[in-house]
């Protein structure tokens, strides 16, 4: 997730037991450069494995050339997005833009299959639009070029994110290719994501927006499928502690200044349907120090100071 997915937010849905993760969406122009933006889009840690390198791109020289960049960092997966929806990316002719030209990419997977050192991957969507929809076909050339597995996000480019996800094209994807599918799509809870396996019969899911100020969902959803059946929602306390490790790793990772700048919008996040929450908002993000904004998650137990709630069982809710 551009603009998200950074290492802070990495270690902290690992250690709700995500099990794989991805770096945010980088253009392969920008890699050759090794900026020091690029090099906090790469930055990885042992307890941050396995992980995989998310690229951007239309141009095979370009990406060859990124791929030779990209040796000096240490990853398991490389995955070439061809799903992003935001015009700015698909009026370059790339993310989304790729579904119309099913060959355009099918040759630059294979350019990337056969310079890189780790196995490839492709994020797909749907197709351009509802009259488009063509996601079967390039996942059948991207499993000819050699691709490893496909992510598949079950809306169209035009969708964005807003409708619903279609599951019988995930489906078809799933029977028309012998290697492996992984959905993508409103995996926001465990019943979503069960309803995912049901309905795709998908060898795996990612769970994206789902995250955002609910690293939680990462355990509730091992839980489930372990046959506990419960999921516990986060009391104060908990919320306040992960809150407080994420605002530090970012710190850590960024510099006070920037760490806590890049901390706002997961304050959102995380207080997200919390009464009374508005002015507090609003003093996180005129909040330039880490010092103010510790204290300010000390304060949101004046909004939250009730017990824990009661576990919700969610093996009857489910099925």
């Amino acid at each position: 997730m551009a603009g998200i997915s950074d290492l802070p937010f990495r270690l902290i849905t690992r250690s709700f037991g995500a099990p794989l993760a991805f770096t945010e969406m980088i253009d392969v122009r920008a890699i050759r450069h090794k900026d020091k933006r690029t090099r906090h889009m790469l930055a990885s840690t042992p307890e941050d494995r396995p992980l995989g390198v998310q690229i951007l791109g239309n141009d095979g020289e370009s990406m060859v050339k990124g791929l030779d960049a990209l040796e000096e960092w240490d990853f398991e997966l490389l995955d070439f997005n061809a799903a992003c929806p935001t015009p700015k990316v698909t009026r370059k002719g790339k993310g989304a833009a790729l579904l119309r030209e099913p060959h355009t990419l099918k040759k630059l997977l294979g350019l990337l299959v056969q310079h890189s050192k780790v196995p490839v991957t492709v994020k797909i969507r749907a197709g351009w639009d509802h009259d488009s929809v063509n996601a079967r076909e390039v996942a059948l050339m991207a499993e000819d070029a050699g691709i490893s597995g496909i992510f598949i996000h079950g809306r169209t480019k035009v969708q964005g994110y807003s409708g619903t996800v279609d599951y019988r094209i995930i489906r078809e994807v799933k029977e028309a290719v012998r290697i492996p599918v992984v959905a993508s799509g409103d995996n926001a809870s465990v019943c979503a994501i069960k309803r995912m396996f049901d309905e795709t019969g998908c060898d795996g899911v990612v769970i994206a927006r789902g995250s955002l100020g609910n690293p939680w969902i990462f355990r509730d959803v091992y839980r489930f499928f372990e046959g506990d059946g419960f999921c516990v929602k986060p009391d104060p306390y908990e919320r306040s502690a992960i809150m407080k490790r994420h605002l530090d790793l970012s710190v850590q990772h960024y510099g006070e200044k920037r760490g806590v700048g890049n901390f706002h919008k997961f304050f959102i996040w995380y207080t997200k349907g919390l009464s009374g929450i508005r002015p507090f908002r609003d003093r996180a993000f005129r909040a330039g120090t880490l010092d103010e904004v510790l204290a300010l998650i000390d304060e949101l137990h004046t909004l939250d100071c009730s017990e824990p709630e009661s576990e919700t069982d969610h093996s009857t809710l489910c099925f």
